[in-house]
């Protein structure tokens, strides 16, 4: 499969939702003693790679793989903080804005 370059944006932006789903997936699973959330963590993880993978054949990797983790790391940390309670503080917040901050940056100065 051959992407263009929006659409490998596109995919990697699908693939660092998936990142999310899996690493918040972790949580749920219980150190993997839960059936259906630990499906969830495999299932989501492999997509979560492959599309990764996809986009790679069209981005650069470097910026492909940091923007995927940035993608998976404000992503998990927000939600952490919408659904499990995490602490919001003002610092927190602002270090969450910096991933993204980079991520962006990344996405308009790295390559393609």
């Amino acid at each position: 499969m051959i992407l263009s370059i929006s659409q490998a944006w596109l995919v990697l932006l699908l693939a660092g939702v998936l990142e999310i789903v899996w690493a918040l997936g972790l949580k749920y699973s219980d150190g993997f003693s839960r059936l259906t959330p630990s499906l969830v963590v495999v299932v989501a993880a492999a997509a979560s790679f492959w599309l990764l993978a996809l986009a790679m054949r069209v981005l650069p990797a470097g910026t492909a793989y940091a923007v995927w983790t940035g993608i998976g790391a404000a992503g998990t940390a927000l939600l952490g903080i919408a659904l499990l309670g995490e602490p919001a503080t003002a610092l927190r917040l602002v270090c969450i804005g910096l991933i993204v901050a980079g991520v962006l940056g990344l996405k308009f100065v790295g390559g393609h």
